[in-house]
């Protein structure tokens, strides 16, 4: 494995210099209070991996303030204590339970890469994804009731986005599986949001209980 692993890339080393001299230098009490005394985030954001989305960019957060899980296409799968290794659940758990976050927020966004491969997987135009070794398409057979909602929408390009929000749709509903989370919820410790950004307008929707559907922020 040693021969594979390299030094950082020098633009990299430069830009943690940059910020060390610079952003670190001048709030490095805030820092160390934060080493010190732990975390304690006012929220849980479960967002895509994708690089566009920029959580702690959109909303002007601080560190220490988000407490942020990124996976492909922001999905949470169904409650589900089988003892194999599940990392969305994990950080769930730790969020609710330890770190007893006050918002517990699922991101979509627009052009999903993710999103796109699970349409195309539906839709039987990914063969690959459908194969038993592939990580990513059993990932994303999370999303399949989403897709079996929007199915019936004439046009792929409004289908696709819609699928995108339906991301955000069946990982809340998957979140009200976990015991811990309906409690928080039930208990009045913690609130639950889904928020779709769309990446090029710069616009924010919300989940809108009421109404089953996105309305503008």
């Amino acid at each position: 494995m040693q021969t594979h692993v390299r030094l950082l890339p020098s633009y990299l080393v430069q830009r943690f210099q940059g910020w060390r001299a610079t952003t670190f230098a001048e709030n490095h009490i805030w820092y160390r209070r934060l080493a010190e005394e732990g975390q304690r985030p006012r929220a849980m954001v479960i967002s895509c991996c994708d690089s566009r989305v920029h959580v702690t960019s959109i909303f002007g957060a601080d560190q220490g303030e988000f407490f942020i899980h990124r996976n492909i296409a922001n999905l949470v799968p169904p409650y589900n204590p089988d003892g194999d290794y599940h990392g969305t659940s994990a950080a769930v758990e730790y969020a609710v339970n330890t770190l007893k976050v006050a918002h517990l927020i699922v991101l979509g966004h627009s052009h999903c890469g993710g999103v796109q491969g699970c349409h195309a997987m539906c839709t039987g135009k990914a063969p690959e994804l459908e194969r038993e070794t592939s990580f990513v398409g059993k990932w994303l057979g999370i999303l399949r009731p989403g897709f079996d909602r929007v199915a019936d929408m004439p046009d792929e390009a409004e289908r696709i986005t819609a699928l995108e929000r339906e991301s955000v749709v069946i990982s809340l509903e998957n979140l009200m599986t976990f015991p811990f989370v309906r409690e928080a919820l039930e208990g009045d410790r913690m609130t639950l949001h889904g928020l779709w950004t769309d990446i090029g307008e710069g616009q924010l929707l919300q989940y809108d209980p009421a109404t089953s559907g996105f309305v503008v922020v």
